[in-house]
């Protein structure tokens, strides 16, 4: 089984020959075009071969990492207002407990 990669411009505008998957001296499983528009490889994986251009996986991340980020400062903030509550309910505890204003005693004993 093989592939045929078509020939292709690159990122730099550069024109790459067509090739024959899997390459001589390449790896035998790889026997699949693979990759973008612009970068063209052997590989395994039969749907591994995108109809864009690879900058346009640059986007992506840039995306991820904007939400990413987002997350991590909303993550933050309840993480800061739970101890900054922790801390409120602790300090404004009372020192001592309540006199209810009975006295203890123990069952039994009578006070004469």
């Amino acid at each position: 089984m093989s592939a045929e990669c078509s020939s292709y411009l690159n990122a730099d505008k550069v024109l790459v020959s067509g090739f024959i998957c899997p390459r001589t001296g390449g790896d035998a499983r790889a026997v699949y075009c693979c990759g973008f528009q612009d970068v063209k490889y052997c590989c395994d994986d039969p749907h591994s071969f995108f109809p864009y251009e690879h900058s346009y996986m640059w986007w992506l991340s840039v995306g991820a990492l904007v939400g990413l980020s987002i997350a991590a400062v909303v993550l933050f903030a309840f993480i800061i207002t739970v101890c900054v509550l922790c801390y409120l309910f602790i300090s404004t505890k009372p020192g001592s407990k309540l006199d209810t204003g009975l006295s203890l005693q123990m069952a039994g004993k009578t006070s004469c």
